[in-house]
């Protein structure tokens, strides 16, 4: 298991860059401010997390992991990393962009307090196109991305945070058990 899990992570950090420029995270903004959903919760949002590129891969184990920027009434303050673990019926890679909105101060100093995590969840997403349904502290939500200008809808706010996603490329089967943990620190 050993040698299938290494094999596993060597092919995770060779197939998905994690490091994000700054033209990426204002890209990732802009198609984000375009998408159908999630566009409205930038004029309402206390704030947000941007992960530009999240790199997942899986052989029943698997990792996900990235890096973003967090902003808070329009000013970025400080950086986030995003990591999830899983564990299930799983194989592939896949890329894709997420945000988180922050509702209000509250849900922003939740979320930046140090180390934050949501709950499990499911997700089958194909080339291009993603389709997910996820249970946690984000709440019930499901949706599908059929190109990067369709973000995948949370609906709305559920506990004071609301998550959309955009598939970005790569093929992945999974149904499996997992959580999402988020770090972060202000800017220096």
């Amino acid at each position: 298991m050993n040698v299938r899990l290494r094999n596993l992570l060597v092919f995770f950090l060779l197939a998905f860059p994690f490091a994000a420029l700054a033209d990426d995270y204002a890209d990732a903004i802009k198609v984000f401010r375009e998408a159908k959903g999630s566009s409205q919760f930038f004029g309402k949002s206390y704030g947000y997390a941007v992960f530009p590129t999240i790199g997942k891969g899986g052989l029943v184990i698997g990792a996900a992991h990235g890096k973003g920027r967090v902003y808070a009434k329009g000013a970025y303050v400080g950086d986030s990393s995003i990591t999830q673990l899983t564990v299930g019926a799983q194989l592939g890679g896949q890329a894709y962009s997420q945000i988180v909105f922050f509702e209000d101060k509250r849900a922003y100093d939740q979320f930046t307090s140090g180390n934050f995590e949501f709950g499990a969840q499911a997700t089958a997403v194909a080339i291009v196109a993603g389709a997910s349904a996820q249970a946690g502290t984000t709440g019930p939500s499901a949706g599908a991305s059929g190109t990067q200008h369709h973000a995948k809808v949370a609906a709305r706010y559920h506990r004071g945070m609301a998550v959309f996603t955009i598939a970005k490329g790569g093929l992945m089967y999974e149904a499996s058990i997992g959580g999402q943990k988020f770090e972060y620190s202000a800017k220096k």
